[in-house]
């Protein structure tokens, strides 16, 4: 399969503005998430999609493959189908802007399921620690038996009603893998309540039968959301050096 991973980086962040351009140990957040991305030997190729004129010229400075993409454009996953209509691919990988802590673990999972020709999209979880369970920006997820998402959520689910403490929770990752055909399907799938209501578009997925496949992996990523993400990955970075 030809896997291409692509990059939605967009300035018009609410909560960090411009996150993606800003510096991190010396060097924009989108230099970190991009060198992540090329340590992964599934990716035969990666490509940044944005609708900023910064950006491109950042691309353009590093030699980075880059796509315009529409400023009108409501998410990543349409940034995702409007480079499908140009580039063609067997697999298209949703690397979020802000995932410098991206592994080839998590490539690797996301890629896992497509073994099985019904598979259309799938993501990755990892078991979600005691501070987030109750944190409402640490998305969690309930799948079925053989993998398939059976609801996301920023509420902490499942329920533990009689309080036994033995309930595994499940933190989502917010990276994807889609085939063509349901990204085509994407922009022309009405936006759910469901979704409105958690303001997460994986449900838009769910609402219309669209069977999302959802693998474990055992590291977390860092998505910089906030200040605090910010300083964080940026301590984690240096002492990697």
């Amino acid at each position: 399969m030809k896997v291409l991973g692509i990059i939605p980086a967009r300035l018009a962040s609410t909560r960090l503005p411009r996150k993606v351009l800003r510096e991190i140990a010396g060097r924009p957040l989108l230099a970190w998430v991009y060198d992540a991305a090329r340590a992964c030997p599934q990716l035969d190729h990666i490509l940044i999609a944005t609708d900023s004129d910064e950006v491109a010229t950042l691309c353009r400075t590093h030699g980075w493959d880059y796509r315009m993409t529409s400023a009108s454009l409501p998410s990543g996953t349409d940034r995702l189908h409007a480079v499908a209509q140009e580039v063609e691919a067997d697999i298209y990988v949703n690397i979020q802007g802000d995932e410098p802590m991206l592994l080839p673990e998590h490539i690797a999972a996301l890629l896992k399921p497509f073994s099985k020709p019904e598979v259309e999209v799938s993501t990755i979880k990892v078991m979600c620690t005691p501070e987030n369970i109750n944190n409402s920006n640490a998305v969690k997820v309930v799948t079925a038996a053989d993998g398939r998402a059976l609801y996301f959520s920023r509420a902490a689910i499942p329920f533990d009603r009689d309080s036994t403490g033995a309930v595994i929770y499940w933190k989502h990752i917010g990276l994807y893998a889609y085939r063509k055909s349901s990204l085509d399907r994407f922009p022309n799938l009405p936006i759910s309540q469901l979704e409105r209501t958690e303001k997460l578009e994986q449900l838009r997925f769910l609402e219309n039968g669209i069977s999302i496949y959802v693998e474990a992996v055992d590291h977390d990523t860092i998505g910089v959301d906030t200040e605090e993400d910010l300083q964080k990955v940026e301590a984690l970075l240096k002492a990697k050096r």
